[in-house]
């Protein structure tokens, strides 16, 4: 479930659409939640799907750690890839805004931590990495955890609208991280690697 102070825009040509805030997000707010109304394929249910749907997944989805494509039922599915994304996936099924983020300003993820299928290359912002690679979580893990340790503690400090549709275990392990009486988890965790699949 996305923060409910988004909304889906057209942005441009090259993008199509993208999902806005419609409010102030502070750094460490949670604006995205995997629900109960998200839906998840196997492997096994997505090879057996005809080509008109499995691109549409190829499209809309994001693989977590076991290979299973997620299809998110709301605005969700068109957040838009940026080698300086504002919202970066954690180990808990949730996503957290890393910086500040504005009213009118677009949320966006880097797709390198969504186990893309396939190498793609993005409208070019100028930035050194050119192309998305589906193991680019092994080459820069570290750097999205250290930009997750810089926000992280301010999940409790800022106020949480999707706090509601996290499982309370989920809350209690993000508690214990903040209080210091757990590690947080590495975004290497959300890793794929396709040639472990069955």
């Amino acid at each position: 479930m996305m923060h409910p102070d988004t909304e889906l825009r057209f942005i441009n040509k090259e993008k199509g659409y993208g999902v806005v805030a419609t409010k102030f997000i502070p750094a460490g707010t949670i604006t995205w939640v995997l629900d109960r109304l998200d839906k998840v394929y196997r492997p096994s249910q997505y090879k057996a799907l005809e080509p008109i749907y499995r691109n549409i997944l190829d499209i809309y989805t994001y693989r977590n750690n076991e290979g299973n494509f997620i299809l998110c039922w709301d605005h969700a599915r068109f957040v838009n890839h940026s080698f300086n994304s504002n919202c970066l996936s954690t180990a808990y099924d949730y996503e957290i805004a890393i910086r500040d983020i504005e009213k009118g300003e677009e949320l966006t993820d880097d797709y390198g931590y969504l186990n893309v299928t396939e190498p793609f290359t993005p409208v070019d912002e100028g930035y050194e990495r050119k192309t998305v690679y589906p193991d680019d979580l092994l080459f820069f893990y570290k750097l999205w955890d250290e930009q997750l340790k810089a926000v992280f503690n301010k999940i409790e400090l800022v106020d949480q609208p999707l706090k509601a549709v996290i499982k309370k275990s989920t809350w209690k392990i993000t508690q214990s991280v903040i209080n210091g009486k757990l590690p947080l988890a590495s975004t290497l965790f959300n890793y794929f690697n396709p040639n472990s699949a069955s």
